[in-house]
């Protein structure tokens, strides 16, 4: 047995990590879609020979989570005995990528000689796969109508491509060259991790490497179990509802129960709905993903992820319900999962309610636009995730307009990229007076957003929490909930949540995102605060006095 010290273990932790970040920067260097180079929706991962993971790199925190299970499922299909030297493997498969269609998980084995050591993954979100509808499907009704489905199929075979599955991605999707230049994208950053980790079985010895990486794994699992004993042990649920289902107009129920005791982090979704008809089903896979970020927020924040972090879960969700779809149940839609992390998060602050922030903004405010650009003639689709107030904590106000607490590292797509490649113009970005929710601490603002179309296409909206407030904590107030205007000042005017719309030039449409719930009661935060928040324009003057009871002079 090899045994090694600790400075030596952190120099090879340090190497698996920065072999991931530099797979990160070829992803975002050669990838031709705005939604993987700007927004960064995309996880990359590697693994050992045993798929227990070892390193990622930052990206959305729940494709990192789902990767684990992808990777573990797509062999399973493929066998290990099936996998050689140069593969790589492409599965959308939604039940066993943790992922709705269009999140294109490539896998690859590395070899060292005769010798497998480990894996690398990358997750990325492509924009056509030949889905019945352009962009994002809304309203499908089983796994078929969502796109072209690969269970595990290789696209790189012994190094060369495999050229009948890429023209069979060609010809059947609206935006050729972009899904096959991403495709091409994450087979280069594959490539990049292959080489780093070849070279770093080279540089330490393959038997210094597998025992830096035991005892990386060993010391995640004790960091979390130690802080897991330390947090307050009990069971709480939690419930809350989703607009719809993309089909009808009633609402969904979810209902969650934490249990933190015996050395365990269990989350069971008992008593949610059963699988509804629209695709805002969610694949087991990408339900664990959920429960991992919670559990890793709460144990290892400053710590980097690997097998052992996430040791102590335990995830039930019977088949054939909300939080477990199957065979053919529709998953597209998957904002499911973002309303579910703020269920998880209400759960666990009724026993620690100091450490938990109130909810965010609740939801994802996404949308998109597709349609044929004016100059190139070619198709469009562009989306954009925008942003929500963060909850108040026990200590500080939440965040600004910002990203989904769900989101990580992701960010919005800039103006420039939305009007220079689609027809929207945005007339108007801009923080919301009054929109977090009032408390000792506030909840961070929203924004509101005023856009014009200058092309005929489609707008989508993707959303599910409209009809309900975000939550509050410790006696603050819940902010209003995330709106969506269509056609505003005309007689064509509506509000909606998820929708597709047929637009032409000079149609408007306004999204007014929700702030974050307020922690504690408004009549104890700081008047200085609450004049400080009327003169930077996130309180007027009339809730001030309103509600917080602070007088201003004019």
């Amino acid at each position: 047995m090899t045994t090694l010290d600790g400075a030596r273990v952190e120099v090879v932790r340090s190497y698996l990590l920065s072999a991931a970040e530099e797979m990160r920067a070829t992803l975002i260097r050669t990838s031709f879609n705005p939604v993987i180079y700007e927004v960064h929706d995309f996880g990359l991962s590697l693994y050992d020979a045993q798929m227990r993971p070892i390193a990622e790199a930052t990206g959305l925190t729940s494709f990192l989570g789902a990767n684990d299970y992808s990777l573990r499922k797509g062999v399973e299909y493929v066998g290990v005995e099936n996998l050689f030297p140069g593969d790589v493997v492409l599965l959308n498969y939604p039940y066993w990528n943790a992922a709705h269609a269009s999140d294109a998980t490539l896998f690859a084995p590395v070899f060292d000689g005769d010798d497998l050591i480990g894996f690398l993954c990358i997750r990325a979100h492509w924009m056509d796969l030949g889905a019945k509808d352009p962009g994002y499907v809304l309203d499908s009704t089983d796994m078929h109508q969502e796109g072209l489905i690969f269970p595990g199929t290789k696209v790189v075979s012994r190094g060369e491509p495999v050229r009948d599955i890429h023209e069979l991605l060609r010809f059947n999707s609206r935006m050729p060259d972009a899904i096959l230049g991403d495709l091409h994208a994450q087979i280069s950053a594959i490539r990049t991790g292959e080489r780093r980790l070849l070279e770093i079985h080279a540089k330490f010895g393959r038997a210094t490497v597998l025992a830096a990486i035991d005892r990386i794994i060993a010391d995640g699992e004790a960091r979390t179990r130690s802080a897991l004993a330390a947090l307050p042990q009990g069971t709480w649920t939690a419930e809350d509802f989703l607009d719809d289902d993309g089909i009808t107009d009633e609402p969904v129920r979810m209902r969650v129960t934490v249990t933190i005791a015996d050395g365990k982090f269990l989350v069971d979704f008992a008593g949610s709905s059963p699988a509804v008809r629209g695709p805002i089903n969610m694949p087991f896979g990408a339900t664990e993903a959920i429960c991992k970020v919670i559990l890793k927020s709460l144990t290892s924040p400053h710590e980097p992820s690997n097998a052992g972090t996430v040791a102590p879960l335990e995830v039930r969700a019977e088949p054939g319900t909300l939080f477990h779809a199957v065979y053919p149940q529709p998953t597209f839609t998957l904002w499911t999962g973002i309303v579910a992390f703020e269920l998880i998060l209400k759960a666990l602050a009724q026993g620690m309610p100091e450490r938990l922030p109130a909810s965010s903004g609740g939801d994802v405010p996404g949308f998109m636009m597709v349609g044929v650009h004016p100059d190139t003639g070619a198709m469009f689709a562009v989306s954009n995730n925008d942003f929500v107030g963060w909850g108040g904590t026990a200590d500080h106000d939440g965040t600004d307009a910002a990203t989904h607490v769900s989101g990580s590292t992701g960010r919005g797509t800039p103006i420039e990229v939305m009007e220079a490649r689609t027809g929207m113009f945005m007339e108007r970005v801009e923080i919301r007076t009054d929109s977090g929710g009032a408390g000792k601490f506030r909840g961070g603002a929203g924004v509101r957003r005023e856009i014009k179309f200058v092309t005929p296409g489609e707008f989508l909206m993707v959303i599910k929490k409209t009809k309900s407030r975000p939550w509050a904590l410790a006696g603050g107030l819940r902010p209003d909930p995330n709106q969506i205007v269509a056609f505003p000042g005309t007689d064509r005017e509506e509000r909606i949540s998820t929708k597709r719309l047929t637009v032409v030039p000079g149609d408007r449409v306004t999204l007014l995102t929700a702030g974050g719930g307020g922690h504690g009661d408004p009549a104890d935060r700081e008047p200085a605060a609450v004049r400080r928040d009327v003169a930077e324009g996130y309180v007027s003057a009339a809730a001030a006095e309103e509600v917080y009871g602070v007088e201003i002079d004019d």
